[in-house]
């Protein structure tokens, strides 16, 4: 059985093809009647617009390519949730894309979404040479989302205010009475923002910070909290770059024997889902992701529309969520 056309829609509907052409695209020019029979005639022959054809008459595919720097990345699960809701309310679908398989396979990440013929494209995260943003963004309108790499010109940057939400922590657990603490640092704009912030806000409340590198992974923060813990005047709380490595420091202080909060604090970054799990229930920054998602979102459907302008910056302020991984020290 052949699938309806739109002629029988116009049919079904008593009306002309261009008009249901203008009812499926939202048009204000058609009578609310006239409308009303249109869509029921859709509803009525199950009719599905022919998206190809669509795209030629419309010379547009009403796609966004969403290029994500690591799928397995927790935190994107939010940021994704806030860029879908206004890009869908746009009659816009989102097209995902890995960029650590294009690496592997030697491709530009950014090249399948430029053959697809996308509207626009999101990077999600901290492409491995943001220069190579550049040629893409001059064919594209192009936001960035959850990194702080400089961009190309004409690109938006939107992102958590980092270096905000550690100076929070640093508040947070000097006010619970610790001196000794540590930060598990990590590599990139954003760790280095979280790491600033952080090493501020302590000094100026006179606290000794002792800084471990680690590599964003959960394996890196154990290794990383072993060799903290393990030496003499271990620290009394831990701030770790990211939800990821915190618990890799929670597993190191478990075979440690440490208890956590009463021996050992422990703080990530993120808020997410990992954190808020009961048996884990850590402490850590809300980098306010569904916000980031819904700006990054709003930013690139002004520059579809012709309203971008130079690129900007645009910070989303986070918030600390308080849970069962941290307490006051033993000691001070």
């Amino acid at each position: 059985m052949k699938p309806p056309t739109i002629r029988d829609v116009a049919e079904r509907a008593g009306v002309s093809k261009s008009l249901v052409s203008l009812v499926l695209r939202g048009s204000d020019q058609v009578r609310p009647e006239k409308r009303d029979a249109v869509l029921a005639a859709v509803r009525d022959l199950g009719y599905r617009p022919n998206a190809a054809a669509r795209s030629l008459s419309e010379r547009r595919t009403r796609t966004v390519g969403v290029l994500l720097h690591d799928l397995r990345n927790p935190w994107y699960v939010e940021l994704l949730d806030g860029l879908n809701s206004p890009l869908h309310t746009a009659g816009l679908r989102m097209l995902l894309a890995d960029a650590r398989l294009g690496r592997r396979t030697g491709h530009e990440p950014a090249e399948p979404f430029l053959d697809l013929g996308v509207d626009g494209l999101v990077v999600v995260g901290t492409l491995p040479d943001p220069a190579a943003l550049a040629p893409v963004a001059r064919r594209l309108p192009t936001v960035v989302a959850g990194a702080r790499e400089p961009a190309p010109p004409g690109v938006d940057v939107v992102a958590g205010d980092d270096e905000a939400g550690a100076r929070l922590v640093a508040e947070h657990l000097a006010a619970l009475g610790h001196r000794r603490i540590a930060h598990i640092a990590g590599h990139g704009a954003v760790a280095a923002l979280r790491r600033r912030g952080f090493e501020a806000a302590a000094r100026e409340r006179g606290l000794n910070v002792v800084v471990e590198p680690a590599d964003l992974t959960e394996e890196g923060g154990h290794r990383a909290a072993v060799r903290l813990l393990g030496r003499p005047g271990r620290p009394t709380a831990v701030f770790a770059v990211n939800d990821m490595t915190a618990v890799g420091v929670l597993s190191a202080a478990g075979e440690l024997g440490l208890r956590v909060p009463h021996d050992l604090s422990v703080v990530g970054y993120d808020n997410t889902s990992l954190a808020r799990l009961r048996h884990l229930w850590l402490t850590t920054v809300d980098n306010a992701g569904h916000e980031v998602g819904h700006r990054a979102a709003r930013c690139l459907l002004d520059r579809l529309e012709g309203r971008g302008g130079a690129g900007r910056l645009h910070l989303a302020a986070p918030a600390l969520e308080v849970r069962g991984t941290t307490g006051p020290p033993l000691t001070a």
